[in-house]
């Protein structure tokens, strides 16, 4: 954790519930930052619940969150958080840095990909990703001064593929690209973007998948470092690419290898 790295700036985190974005959100929060902890209006609890924890452990360091829903496959619900993480008293009128962490996958054979999994795939890790990032983006380009980051969190999957996710590796490899054009027209107005490519992590979501002898044997036999990425992994990186001033339309794995073999 990088104290004050990101002192005073705000940062809007998507899917911050739990999981990855939970501890981007936790990341950013102990290097300064106020977060907003998005989570989708029905899981709102979840969001309430995270931002208390974030605000314990990083009021030390200056930093702060908390909590908003968002539905990123509805373009109301993105003007209605960019406008309220705007006009939050205590976050002063500004977004400085944005992750895009939401994303959903339906495993399925391509030959068994129905249309209905595909479109619930792809709105969500592309097309509402893309919309977040264009309304954030808007508000960066147009605040005094204008600037900030973007951090779209992409997967191995959108640079290489694996089985049973074709709807899934179509998106994250879609995302990859997308942050290379929103890099190369956003920084005239000094707006980072980059790609962020975790491997499989560990998560009380993934768990039964990556602990699994067969399905995590073999996972595990394609990451050299012998371990799958744990959250706080993810978060380091994240937040790397938050503050490098230098890097923008990259691509980062964070992948133990994967991608080395």
């Amino acid at each position: 954790m990088a104290d004050g790295a990101l002192a005073g700036k705000v940062a809007v985190v998507t899917g911050a519930g739990g999981g990855i974005g939970k501890a981007i959100a936790t990341e950013f929060a102990g290097a300064g930052a106020r977060v907003a902890v998005t989570e989708l209006p029905e899981k709102l609890a979840l969001a309430e619940e995270a931002a208390t924890e974030i605000r314990l452990e990083a009021g030390a360091a200056g930093g702060d969150a908390r909590p908003f829903p968002l539905d990123v496959r509805d373009l109301a619900s993105i003007d209605a958080l960019v406008e309220a993480v705007a006009t939050e008293p205590s976050f002063g009128g500004r977004i400085d840095l944005l992750v895009n962490n939401a994303g959903i996958n339906v495993r399925q054979a391509a030959f068994d990909v129905t249309e209905e999994a595909w479109d619930a795939v792809l709105a969500t890790n592309l097309k509402g990703l893309f919309f977040v990032a264009q309304r954030v983006g808007r508000r960066m380009r147009d605040q005094t001064p204008a600037g900030g980051a973007i951090v779209n969190v992409s997967s191995i999957m959108g640079l290489a593929g694996y089985k049973d996710r074709a709807a899934y590796c179509a998106s994250k490899a879609g995302v990859v690209n997308l942050s290379r054009v929103l890099a190369f027209e956003w920084a005239p107005f000094d707006i980072r973007v980059n790609a962020l490519c975790p491997t499989f992590v560990l998560t009380p979501m993934t768990a039964p998948l990556l602990n699994d002898p067969v399905a995590g044997g073999d996972l595990l036999a394609r990451t050299p470092l012998g371990r799958f990425a744990e959250p706080a992994d993810v978060a380091q990186a994240a937040l790397y690419l938050a503050t490098a001033p230098m890097v923008t339309g990259h691509a980062l794995a964070v992948d133990g290898g994967w991608l080395a073999v």
